[in-house]
């Protein structure tokens, strides 16, 4: 519905499309640098803290040079976990879990001598039990040092992993943030830059490749912006051009 209204080409606000802000960035800059080295690299936040930003922008990357294998909607059981991470590389499925191991260890050394690196990701990393986890971290024991293991997590798993008795996995980890609420001031930079977005995608697509068109509307767009007396163009400076008879190319029929 919001595209058709605003005739955008792709939905605002969606993952795959939000730019970081400067605290994701710092986090995102870190685990880009620990992917180039063997480890255990863990995220943790409360739902919606932008834990997903995060892995999104990580898995976008560079597909060329950084594989990025996610594991999620499962049982998190290690037998289902092995199994899709041999999906994820396109490797055979069957037989017992040594064959699979088997058969990613040897993956990931072709992989390794091309010159790739690997950052597998385990969504939801607190579900899964810790001999699962513990079992995940030998696998990746046996990988070469082109690889680091990425949990993404509810806090609840970083207090598990301070217990004495998995004190072999927290020694494993390389890095690991815990992403809070956002402040009020990045809250407004993060909305105004998706709203501008909006905007720009509106101008875009109502141009329709007409250079003079996007000249003219982005024109008549900043004149609202004068009259309103700010100095941002929004979407609402833009509908309002928009609104005018002469954008209209059916009169009888209402934006």
């Amino acid at each position: 519905m919001i595209r058709s209204y605003f005739s955008l080409k792709d939905n605002p606000f969606t993952l795959d499309k939000a730019a970081l802000l400067p605290p994701q960035q710092e986090v995102f800059e870190a685990l880009r640098v620990h992917c180039q080295q063997e480890g255990l690299c863990v995220i943790v936040g409360e739902p919606g803290t932008g834990k997903s930003v995060i892995k999104h922008a990580l898995c976008r990357y560079d597909e060329q040079k950084l594989i990025t294998p996610v594991v999620n909607r499962t049982l998190h059981t290690y037998h289902s976990t092995l199994r899709i991470l041999c999906e994820a590389f396109q490797i055979d499925t069957d037989g017992l879990n040594d064959r699979c191991e088997a058969r990613l260890i040897e993956e990931a050394q072709r992989l390794n001598h091309l010159g790739k690196m690997l950052a597998p990701i385990i969504d939801d990393a607190h579900l899964m039990e810790v001999p699962a986890l513990r079992k995940l971290r030998l696998l990746f024991e046996d990988f070469p040092k082109n690889h680091n293991l990425i949990l993404v997590a509810q806090p609840q798993l970083l207090s598990r992993l301070t217990l004495t008795v998995n004190e072999d996995l927290r020694n494993r980890v390389t890095y690991s943030v815990t992403l809070h609420k956002l402040a009020p001031d990045v809250m407004a930079d993060f909305i105004h830059a998706q709203l501008d977005r909006v905007a720009l995608a509106l101008i875009v697509q109502s141009s329709e490749g007409i250079l003079r068109s996007a000249r003219n509307l982005c024109v008549a767009s900043l004149l609202e912006a004068v009259r309103d007396r700010i100095k941002t163009v929004d979407l609402k400076r833009v509908n309002r051009v928009l609104l005018q008879p002469h954008w209209r190319r059916d009169l009888d029929t209402p934006l």
